[in-house]
């Protein structure tokens, strides 16, 4: 149960974060198999106040269409998994919706099994 949050720059477009939100959730089915409704994500944009980012860290130029992916999700992915996943998810974005290679900027937050609550106050996944 992968929990997705993007943040971008506020864009023009009102459609934009969710088409974002659409190609991260299909390159996850893709390159790591979360499953068909597994689907949560919170897609957030900001104004030039409340999202800051380096232009150049490690060699990279960002431009304001950086787009900043955090996933939440069950530890056990091996780092091939994860590397694959990141190629996948900047591919997609550049190929589907323009996001040049350099502004997709991805973190996983690898948590336990018993971390999640789908509702109803019960660990679902909790053994």
């Amino acid at each position: 149960m992968p929990l997705v949050r993007i943040d971008i720059k506020q864009n023009p477009d009102t459609s934009y974060a969710k088409r974002l939100g659409k190609v991260v959730y299909e390159s996850m089915k893709a390159a790591i198999n979360v499953p068909d409704k597994d689907n949560f994500q919170v897609l957030t944009e900001h104004d030039d106040d409340h999202i800051v980012y380096d232009p150049t860290y490690l060699g990279i130029k960002r431009t304001d269409g950086v787009v900043f992916i955090q996933i939440t999700l069950n530890e056990g992915r091996t780092t091939e998994q994860k590397k694959l996943l990141y190629k996948t998810i900047a591919e997609n974005l550049n190929r589907e919706v323009g996001v040049r290679l350099e502004d997709v900027f991805i973190s996983l937050v690898e948590v336990k099994k018993e971390n999640w609550s789908f509702g109803n106050g019960i660990a679902q996944y909790a053994s």
